[in-house]
């Protein structure tokens, strides 16, 4: 491994799917930025494509390399596990948001980022900024993000699981409150997580979200969030704003490829914030 430069952050990956890969490719090219460590469960699927030495065994030795930052495209576990104690040594970035479902989790991490910073990438999430200044206002009065995926694009569980495997047509798997679905549908609701965290004044117990089943979707992942504001809402006289996004996906991808760039770009702004929960 090179030596250690003092200008370049360097950023240790935990998840080595199709993210990880992205982001690791883009690190080792970066002007700013340096790899600290990569691990995975399944070290042998890195190995062929990373140079042994950015390789982490045991992930419990984290801290040994440095990281500045700690990116997590894994899995929710990874944060339940680990994260507190990541952020005795590093910030933290949660590419798997729908883990701080949990009340309890969420606040042992309020908790342990005292000293360093937890970052929730917006990913597909747009007007995440705006949302967190009405929350912050008081003004956010109510939020519902729906998604609509391919059939094949959701891994889900239990029930849902079921529900989907029998789907023909346009089908709604879901319609209910954030912090519900996460246990689910961790893979495919970190935009309804991150959504819950922007809009704090609601959380996941009232942002609410709906989960669309469709093979006539096509290659895409389609994203509406509806955001209620100031005025009154049972009138219909609130402020209002509604956005679409439709992200190209290959059909089965859990990832769309717009999230990537986006994701690198949160990884870029994942610094120099105060102790606390930060988007980016």
């Amino acid at each position: 491994m090179d030596a250690i430069s003092t200008t370049k952050r360097r950023i240790g990956i935990i998840g080595f799917g199709k993210i990880g890969g992205y982001l690791i490719d883009k690190i080792l090219t970066s002007d700013n930025l340096e790899l600290a460590f990569v691990w995975n469960r399944s070290a042998e699927a890195v190995r062929a494509k990373v140079d042994g030495c950015y390789i982490l065994e045991d992930l419990n030795d984290f801290q040994s390399r440095r990281p500045d930052l700690v990116v997590e495209v894994a899995h929710p576990s990874i944060t339940k596990e680990f994260g507190a104690r990541i952020l005795l040594f590093a910030d933290y970035m949660i590419g798997s948001p729908s883990a701080l479902a949990d009340d309890e989790l969420f606040m042992n991490l309020k908790q342990a980022a005292r000293h360093h910073a937890v970052y929730i990438p917006s990913g597909a999430l747009w007007g995440g900024e705006d949302i967190r200044k009405m929350a912050d206002s008081g003004t956010l009065q109510a939020l519902k993000v729906t998604m609509t995926f391919h059939p094949e694009s959701l891994k889900l569980q239990g029930s849902l699981k079921e529900k989907n495997d029998l789907v023909k047509e346009r089908t709604v798997l879901y319609d209910g409150c954030v912090r519900d679905i996460c246990p689910m549908a961790p893979n495919n609701v970190n935009t309804m997580a991150a959504a819950a965290i922007a809009g704090h004044n609601l959380g996941f117990a009232d942002v609410q979200c709906t989960l669309l089943s469709d093979p006539d979707v096509g290659n895409w992942h389609i994203v509406q969030i509806d955001t209620w504001g100031a005025g009154n809402i049972v009138t219909g006289n609130a402020l209002h704003v509604q956005t679409l996004r439709k992200n190209p996906a290959q059909m089965g991808a859990v990832t769309g490829s717009a999230t990537l760039l986006t994701f690198f770009a949160s990884l870029q702004r994942a610094h120099g914030q105060p102790n606390g929960i930060h988007l980016c």
